[in-house]
């Protein structure tokens, strides 16, 4: 039957035109199609959406706090206060134990592993995984340069420390260091049986050397948890970006 539309020579209505006109007269069913594509892809990709916030999002919010809070204020309220409680925990053995946790957080451990584990991705045919891992490891430390230069930050000189630092103190290298370490191991281990130990035993080292630098009195808490906050942030946007489509070991898409 003619479309009456098209009488005195008028064109018919497009398939552009016509889906606009249904879109006109039954918004709801509209809004219910676009709601429903919205669910299945949430759905389908849950995984890398809480990923996303809890690695990107929440860290980004969290540095953006620190920085105006240090920028503003030049400390926290609660910067001294852990220190000065940390102080009064000093003894040899404590000493020794977190002078050697902080030399396995930089030059002695977290330093030689990210080159060794770089090369034995290589060295496997793990392409992807050790151009993952490089990234991210010298990413982080390149990041973790640019932002201590760029805020400047003087390091805490509350008492005589026994490991003293004399660079810029804001974020701490040395928590984020670790902290991008432990992101690189647990998300290479997520998709194999070992995840739940390499969490424990990397969030575990990350969070010793943290303490640390407090212990020694060459970070302020902020120090730390800015650094951890980027090693997150930059971590996982790499991890997001190498492996779009796809998971570690060449697994299928999530």
């Amino acid at each position: 039957m003619p479309d009456p539309r098209a009488r005195d020579g008028a064109p018919p209505p497009s398939p552009d035109a016509q889906t606009s006109d249904e879109g006109l007269r039954h918004p709801w069913r509209t809004l219910g199609g676009a709601t429903a594509g919205l669910v299945r892809f949430v759905f389908r990709h849950w995984r890398r959406l809480a990923l996303a916030f809890v690695g990107v999002l929440l860290p980004l919010w969290g540095f953006a706090e620190l920085a105006e809070e240090i920028h503003e204020h030049g400390t926290a309220g609660f910067d001294e206060p852990i220190l000065r409680a940390l102080q009064q925990q000093h003894g040899p053995a404590l000493d020794r134990f977190f002078v050697a946790i902080s030399q396995l957080g930089y030059q002695y451990g977290v330093v030689p592993f990210d080159i060794l584990l770089v090369l034995a991705l290589s060295l496997r045919r793990h392409l992807r995984e050790a151009i993952f891992a490089g990234l991210a490891l010298a990413g982080s430390g390149l990041l973790n340069v640019a932002t201590k230069l760029l805020f400047a930050r003087e390091r805490p000189d509350l008492w005589l420390s026994i490991a003293p630092e004399h660079n810029y103190s804001f974020p701490s290298g040395h928590a984020m260091g670790s902290m991008t370490l432990a992101w690189v191991l647990v998300l290479l281990a997520w998709p194999t049986r070992a995840r739940w130990w390499t969490i424990a035993a990397a969030l575990s080292f990350a969070w010793l050397v943290g303490v640390s630098r407090l212990y020694l009195g060459v970070h302020f808490p902020t120090d730390i948890l800015a650094g951890w906050a980027a090693a997150s942030l930059w971590v996982v946007s790499v991890y997001l970006v190498a492996f779009h489509g796809a998971r570690p070991w060449g697994r299928t898409r999530d």
